[in-house]
């Protein structure tokens, strides 16, 4: 499957409209508008998941630039970034605590501690 990025359209457009609009150069699998979290109101702007890459290159040929209302349309595929291997190593947590104490910043000099009372 080809991830299809399209922005542009406008901003009252839905999904099955879009999908009606791209639909033609190939099998469109998924849709997702992006929203604002907050008020739910399309940012412009969308992924969708092809079935090919050869439908994704058509489609972009087809609708790259062309004008939907007053919009002009973008379209791109999305190139999937490469997952780190691993993830650094987290310090442990103070065990007294749970938390871990930050480090002293380096124009500073740590402070002494006051002595434990012993039992």
């Amino acid at each position: 499957m080809t991830k299809l990025f399209v922005g542009g359209f406008p901003l009252n457009i839905t999904e099955m409209e879009l999908v009606q609009l791209i639909g033609p150069f190939g099998t469109v699998n998924t849709i997702k508008i992006v929203r604002d979290k907050k008020t739910g109101k399309c940012k412009g702007y969308a992924f969708l998941e092809m079935s090919d890459k050869i439908d994704a290159e058509n489609a972009i040929y087809g609708l790259n630039g062309t004008f939907l209302g007053d919009r002009q349309l973008t379209l791109n595929i999305v190139e999937d970034a490469p997952q780190p291997k691993f993830s650094a190593p987290r310090r442990p947590a103070n065990p007294s605590t749970g938390f871990r104490r930050p480090a002293p910043r380096p124009t500073e000099t740590a402070k002494p501690k006051r002595p434990r009372k012993q039992f």
